[in-house]
């Protein structure tokens, strides 16, 4: 069957000018971002996904060049906005200007409308600020003085956060984290990339001056790539397994919160996403391991006393992996 089924794939594209593509991008970021591979995979599954990610890490990890890299290399527009705890809604949807040439009020876009919008700091700005988000997250759209306006494919936000600093921050609620496709843990990188990282900027070269014309992949491309990830086939079986990995975290006893339809929702389109870019048209239980602990990290809520002993998510959700029996 699956044999049949790789048979359609390249039936409907030819695999090996995608694979050709999507690695030619990849390393195209990597030669600008160092030491970030998976956090590169993850953040190329989420674009076709049509998802969202939420990074954590330290200042000076390579968030913001991570983001304006990828949106350089897809030809999106990038828009960045800084959160602050002054800052309002509609200084991220817009607002209405007064026209005096048409004597009307015109609507001018604010910076959420890009393809890649980066959020830095998404922790910094209070819950209403925090909540325009919610609408253009969920639906790809935003509704201002009754007049909908529509994001341009892609659309992606990048949130990011400190996980150290907590002065001055504000907890994001948990409707705004379930709409975060991946959260991704960035750490330091290897010694060998922040060499690299020390020669570059020795020899007093931007980051952006590494991109290469020749892997950039532009949007028209990209959106057939984002279609053919919504084809990949799903067995049963894989439904199944999916299904249950979901629903035993809400009675595993390290964790008051477990995870919403929505995160089941979430690692069925992300394993697509990433079958998609191994070049195949199937999921398989390795998609899903791939992909499950930036799923699940931010939408499950460890219990008082597990927190107060320390214990870390990513081991609990490795345990909650173990007791469900993979599909063969």
């Amino acid at each position: 069957m699956e044999e049949n089924a790789i048979n359609n794939f390249e039936n409907r594209i030819d695999t090996s000018s995608l694979i050709q593509d999507l690695n030619k991008l990849r390393e195209g970021i990597s030669k600008v971002v160092k030491g970030q591979q998976k956090t590169i995979d993850l953040l190329l599954t989420a674009i076709l996904a049509d998802g969202h990610v939420l990074l954590e890490g330290v200042p000076g990890v390579a968030k913001t060049l991570t983001a304006k890299t990828l949106s350089i290399m897809i030809e999106g527009e990038y828009s960045r906005i800084q959160f602050t705890p002054d800052l309002m809604p509609s200084d991220i949807i817009g607002t209405n200007v007064y026209n005096a040439a048409s004597n009307t009020f015109d609507f001018r876009k604010g910076p959420i409308f890009g393809n890649i919008v980066l959020v830095d700091e998404i922790n910094r700005a209070p819950a209403k600020t925090q909540s325009s988000l919610f609408e253009v997250m969920e639906e790809r759209q935003i509704t201002y003085d009754g007049t909908r306006y529509k994001m341009e494919e892609p659309f992606l936000v990048i949130g990011t956060q400190n996980p150290v600093e907590q002065e001055g921050t504000y907890p994001l609620p948990e409707a705004q984290l379930d709409r975060f496709l991946f959260k991704i843990d960035l750490g330091y990188p290897e010694e060998q990339d922040e060499l690299e990282v020390l020669k570059m900027h020795h020899e007093h070269q931007q980051p952006t001056q590494l991109i290469n014309e020749e892997f950039k992949l532009n949007r028209e491309r990209l959106k057939e790539f984002r279609a053919l990830a919504k084809q990949v086939i799903v067995k049963e079986e894989i439904l199944d397994y999916i299904l249950k990995l979901v629903r035993i975290t809400r009675t595993n006893k390290d964790l008051y919160l477990g995870a919403s339809p929505r995160a089941g929702v979430a690692l069925l389109n992300a394993s697509k996403a990433w079958a998609c870019l191994q070049g195949r048209d199937f999921v398989t239980p390795d998609d899903i391991a791939y992909v499950i602990k930036p799923i699940l990290r931010h939408r499950l809520i460890m219990t008082a006393e597990k927190e107060m002993e320390g214990e870390n998510m990513d081991r609990v959700i490795d345990r909650i992996i173990h007791t469900v029996e993979v599909p063969r």
